[in-house]
């Protein structure tokens, strides 16, 4: 059996998490932390702040994903300042330009478009994959020709997939080799939870984030019960704050 990625204290972590939901850390700002360890050993952390935007760093380097404020007012000036900025999409929900700017002070990001990659440090590769929608009547929300990008960022031999808005199309059905895997669960703008269980089923990811999870109104929210039903016994569920 392959083993695609080992937690900071894997024996209690991934087992006793399972059970009791009880592994999660914060930062000095109180945003929910998990730190893993790549295939070379290397030490990643994830800060998860809301909706689809959260932090990876690794090699004293972070990258930010997707800065906004779609649910919670974030003070992304107390937050530590980005190396790099990646934006999948431009949509309000995913790019905040005052957020750029306090994170880096110039305001500039990096949004490559699918097929492109990115040599961004040394242990750190990051590849742009396609994230459109297939759904009749959806179509206009994430067209494929605008060329909107998920992100794969190779850290260590260990592959994190950050799926930006989506559907279960063919181009994210095909994605293999994934260890982490941040994937949007809500229509009519990204997934159905059975979307999302058809893409776990065929990418099987070791761990998977449900992300971009909320709705506008009561009945768009993702019945996160539902989801983990879904993919039970097929990866380890991770449910951190990103509604």
């Amino acid at each position: 059996m392959k083993t695609r990625l080992s937690f900071t204290l894997m024996a209690s972590i991934l087992t006793a998490c399972a059970l009791t939901g009880a592994c999660k850390s914060s930062n000095g700002s109180g945003y929910e932390q998990d730190t893993v360890r790549a295939k070379d050993g290397t030490k990643i952390t994830l800060t998860f702040y809301n909706h689809a935007s959260i932090a990876v760093e690794a090699d004293g380097h972070r990258i930010y994903i997707d800065p906004a404020d779609a649910t919670k007012k974030i003070a992304w000036d107390n937050e530590p300042k980005a190396d790099l900025v990646l934006v999948t999409h431009t949509h309000y929900d995913h790019l905040s330009k005052d957020a750029i700017m306090s994170l880096n002070g110039t305001g500039e990001y990096t949004q490559l478009k699918p097929g492109e990659s990115l040599d961004a440090f040394q242990n750190i590769r990051i590849d742009a994959v396609p994230a459109y929608n297939i759904t009749p009547g959806h179509l206009n929300f994430h067209p494929k020709e605008r060329g909107d990008a998920g992100y794969i960022l190779t850290i260590g031999g260990s592959r994190i997939y950050v799926a930006g808005d989506t559907e279960d199309n063919p181009d994210v059905l095909a994605l293999r080799d994934i260890d982490i895997a941040f994937l949007p669960v809500n229509q009519p703008y990204t997934m159905t939870v059975e979307q999302c269980a058809r893409v776990i089923d065929s990418i099987r990811p070791a761990v998977f984030y449900p992300y971009h999870y909320g709705g506008g109104s009561p009945q768009d929210k993702t019945d996160l019960e539902a989801l983990k039903a879904a993919v039970e016994g097929k990866t380890q569920f991770r449910l951190r704050s990103l509604e």
